[in-house]
């Protein structure tokens, strides 16, 4: 897993580097890896423009600069403050021959739109609120990739909120180690490169980042004793006369997910097993026999009925995953609600039933899972681009997004009978959660590449389809 650190804990940590150190020591060994990048994203071409700010990113960019001339480049600074630049940066770009012009000038905007790469070292990771100008206006004429230091100026380093004009990056230079912005707003930050400078964040991280080694090795497979007991079986209440395809999506998930048995419980009997004819096929919870959990509201509708068949699922007294109108439900009746703290349940709204549940979610989606997860005593997965899952005591990790190929219709019934898998299998929910969002991103992707040619959307059914083809990728085979 890779930790994540707020900004205060990155300059807690950073203070106590700096300490040990000569002046401008830190800054020029993030400088040198920063250099590193640019030159990488130059690709042979020669010109780069510099966003200097007045913080220490503008510093950083003034001493990339100067190694970006040692190399022949040529190097234009434009200074959003010129009086509080970085004065020793400053003067050794100058003596690097670096050209260096105010932001509020023509000239400034000629160096912005002719460059070949531009170097956002506007605001720093204590920034608050949009870009200011000339900022702003430099940064929308800007037409050329754009490597961000440490993060894109005008994003919130702790939440990836944006608040007025901001940076999209091309690529993100971070220094030290992940902080929020990269997980939670990874659209604006690009592709994300760690530089190792010595500074690691104090205390627990914020959060995790899970990598496919740490989902490979907790992905339940078959050994040479077990049988299809044994490998966990779980229990499918889902979908409804109007919704049936939610049925077929959440139990073919689990089916692919190597589960070793699916039971199914609900009206849509029929057309699942015309689906999955593997699967054992029920019209009530009490004929599906014993499972080792259940994944519950995928299509069951918010009625009387819908109420019925969890209340019927909350009484198995086993790991749970509780996904669309069950939310709705629980949302709807406190004396459901009450009867989840302290259990063994996964949550897993998007923002609307999310706010049903736990109030809006706001600009923080780290703290609003968590503070959900607290309150109702459940481990949360809060879906969206950057995905959130929280437990009641505090651990959260970050699924972030490249692309955006899971957002589409059945897509998260295909989610919530991947983690009913892995509860069955015996995955705590913290690791069920996040293992399945892990795996489930990944098969949406792999869908939309499918042809061979330009990635296209694809349908929830070819994303639950492409679930195997995710495992075998996190397991290294």
């Amino acid at each position: 897993m890779l930790p994540v650190w707020t900004a205060q804990q990155t300059r807690d940590a950073e203070a106590v580097l700096l300490a040990e150190m000569p002046a401008d020591g830190l800054m020029r060994r993030a400088a040198y890896g920063l250099a590193r990048e640019v030159r990488r994203v130059l690709a042979g071409r020669r010109r780069v423009t510099l966003l200097v700010g007045s913080g220490d990113n503008g510093g950083d960019a003034l001493w990339a600069g100067v190694e970006l001339r040692r190399a022949g480049i040529a190097v234009t600074a434009v200074l959003t403050n010129p009086e509080r630049a970085h004065p020793r940066g400053l003067a050794a770009l100058r003596r690097a021959r670096g050209r260096v012009v105010s932001a509020d000038t023509e000239t400034a905007r000629e160096a912005v739109t002719s460059a070949d790469v531009l170097v956002d070292g506007i605001v720093g990771i204590s920034g608050r609120g949009g870009l200011r100008e000339p900022a702003a206006s430099l940064v929308e004429a800007a037409r050329a990739p754009v490597v961000a230091v440490d993060l894109p100026s005008g994003v919130d380093a702790d939440t990836g909120a944006t608040d007025g004009p901001a940076v999209t990056a091309h690529r993100t230079v971070a220094f030290g180690g992940l902080k929020p912005v990269h997980v939670l707003a990874r659209p604006r930050c690009g592709e994300v490169t760690v530089i190792d400078i010595g500074v690691h964040g104090e205390g627990e991280p914020h959060a995790w980042v899970l990598e496919a080694a740490d989902v490979g090795a907790r992905w339940p497979i078959p050994g040479p004793t077990d049988d299809k007991y044994t490998q966990g079986v779980v229990g499918i209440a889902a979908g409804s006369a109007t919704y049936p395809g939610a049925a077929v999506l959440a139990t073919g998930a689990a089916v692919l997910a190597t589960s070793g048995m699916v039971r199914f419980a609900g009206s849509a009997r029929e057309r699942v097993g015309q689906s999955w004819p593997e699967v054992v096929a029920t019209d009530s919870i009490d004929g599906a026999g014993r499972t080792q959990a259940w994944t519950v509201g995928p299509g069951i509708g918010t009625d009387d009925a819908g109420r019925a068949l969890l209340e019927a699922v909350l009484d198995r007294d086993v790991p749970t995953c509780i996904d669309a109108d069950a939310i709705t439900l629980l949302a709807r009746h406190a004396d459901l609600r009450r009867r989840l703290a302290g259990r063994p349940i996964v949550l897993t709204p998007h923002a609307g039933e999310f706010a049903r549940i736990a109030g809006e979610v706001g600009p923080d989606r780290v703290a609003a899972a968590r503070r959900a997860a607290a309150e109702l005593g459940v481990t949360v997965l809060l879906k969206g681009s950057a995905t959130v899952v929280a437990d009641p005591g505090g651990r959260a990790l970050v699924h972030p997004s490249d692309d955006a190929w899971a957002a589409t219709a059945g897509s998260g019934d295909v989610l919530s009978g991947l983690i009913g898998a892995l509860l069955a299998a015996g995955l705590e929910p913290w690791w069920a959660a996040g293992c399945a969002a892990f795996v489930h991103s990944r098969a949406a992707t792999l869908a939309a590449h499918r042809t061979g040619g330009a990635p296209v959307p694809a349908p929830a059914s070819v994303i639950q389809h492409t679930v195997p083809a995710a495992i075998s990728e996190v397991r290294g085979r």
